[in-house]
């Protein structure tokens, strides 16, 4: 006779959170589902270097999972598919259609920026992994379509059930449905409810699940009642086209997958609608590369709304010239420069450092910066202090507007909760958040009556 224990195992699920700190970093989580075994997103902590960045893998036992369900291909959820796939090559890889398109070319870049860090930085460890791993990962990826289950079998003929839908977020991101004897689990990735100029919003089932999982990224972040997405596309594009008349640049900076060719759409909408004065256009980095990818997603699943004669329409040309910190450029331009926080040695680092003393220019940033990051540094400074560019080195006086856009790529706080409360699950576990994060979701469950609320201890199994 089996124990309750026993009993409560085979029905429910053991999960295992494999990011090493309570925050938003590696993210993975270890599955166990009756005789399934799964991981969900294998993603590189940003904030750290070498092996700190990977999910502590030494948990799972090598050659035992069954899948790797990617949620979408930020490297935070993504980089580090081919160091899990190397102890676990027998696993099957699932993602979008869409992800499957840009998961090996975003690998491919990491892989080349950790080669370059292994000389600038000296860091023995890197690359993680190699060009030819990720030529024996891509055979193993089978494309997920959205709404459509797959059903997989075990050798001792149980069955699951996994569909995939769109989440919005970033073109490919993905909610995940499992379905394990009559047995419903969401997980919800990374999700935005709301359409994006690119993008519609998240197309999730309309059903109640037994067990939400449930990324927590804006909870510490209050909703703004008057907030509207279109109106504060219009006052970005009201920032750039003042700018410009006033004889100034623009420095946007982007992230390469999904806000720089939404920019470049928005400003290409504003540009026909006689919004922005006609001027150069320049980008530049992995983003540009990525355009062919949208195009290509766009004909071929509709998964996302952008074409490449976007950039013709624009008149985007690619980035030539070398800024110098101080010396801003000779003529008013925008910039459409990753990276989305100005992390150091980037196109956008080198821009802002050229723009920064110059009254008339603007940096503008649409997407969350972390504060321990230049760009997140730079939004905390106030206008007229001193501000160090430490990789150049240059410190410059901040006389440039440095303004900020909420364009998220996230959903707010309270339309998550809704999303909970309606899918009445018995039970949630709280991802992919800070600590202040998860403890608003933890709280406000509670006041609204419910109590079983799982924020997992990084490293240790729960049952749910």
């Amino acid at each position: 006779m089996k124990t309750l224990l026993e009993t409560e195992f085979i029905a429910g699920m053991k999960l295992t959170d494999l990011n090493t700190a309570r925050d938003i970093g590696a993210n993975c989580l270890y599955v166990e589902l009756g005789p399934f075994r799964l991981v969900m997103d294998c993603g590189m902590h940003p904030k750290k270097i070498g092996r700190q960045a990977l999910p502590d893998f030494s948990l799972i036992p090598d050659g035992v999972l069954d899948f790797i369900l990617v949620t979408h291909c930020h490297l935070d959820h993504l980089g580090a598919l081919p160091v899990l796939f190397r102890r676990q090559p027998q696993a099957l890889v699932l993602m979008s259609q869409a992800s499957q398109a840009l998961a090996a070319r975003m690998l491919r870049n990491s892989c080349n920026v950790m080669k370059r860090q292994r000389e600038e930085l000296n860091i023995k460890e890197y690359p993680l992994f190699t060009m030819g791993e990720i030529e024996l990962l891509e055979p193993k990826i089978m494309p997920m379509a959205y709404a459509r289950s797959k059903h997989f079998s075990a050798p001792n003929g149980e069955e699951i059930e996994i569909s995939f839908h769109m989440a919005g977020h970033v073109a490919g991101a993905a909610g995940i449905r499992l379905v394990y004897k009559h047995r419903k689990i969401f997980f919800t990735g990374d999700v935005q409810f709301s359409a994006q100029q690119t993008l519609e919003g998240a197309q999730f089932p309309d059903e109640n699940f037994d067990t939400l999982v449930m990324e927590t990224t804006r909870g510490a972040t209050p909703r703004d009642e008057e907030f509207d997405r279109e109106k504060e596309l219009g006052h970005l594009v009201h920032a750039v086209g003042a700018t410009i008349s006033g004889g100034g640049s623009v420095l946007i900076p982007a992230f390469a997958l999904g806000r720089m060719q939404e920019i470049l759409a928005v400003l290409n909408t504003a540009r026909k609608r006689g919004e922005i004065p006609e001027c150069p256009v320049y980008a530049s980095g992995l983003g540009m590369d990525l355009v062919d990818y949208f195009d290509t997603i766009s004909r071929k699943t509709n998964a996302v709304q952008f074409r490449r004669n976007v950039l013709q329409e624009l008149g985007v040309r690619s980035l030539r010239q070398n800024f110098k910190g101080g010396q801003p450029p000779g003529e008013a331009a925008i910039f459409v420069l990753g990276s989305g926080m100005l992390v150091e040695n980037t196109p956008s680092y080198a821009c802002a450092a050229a723009l920064i003393e110059d009254s008339r220019s603007a940096i503008c940033f649409v997407g969350y910066c972390d504060p321990d990051t230049p760009g997140g540094k730079l939004m905390a400074a106030a206008h007229g202090e001193t501000f160090s560019f430490d990789a150049l080195p240059y410190n410059a006086r901040i006389r440039a507007k440095i303004q900020k856009f909420d364009l998220s790529g996230h959903a707010d706080r309270e339309a998550l909760l809704d999303f909970a409360l309606k899918c009445d699950p018995r039970a949630i576990v709280l991802t992919h958040g800070d600590p202040d994060s998860r403890d608003w979701f933890l709280d406000e469950l509670a006041i609204n009556g419910f109590g079983n609320t799982i924020d997992p201890v990084p490293g240790q199994w729960t049952l749910v």
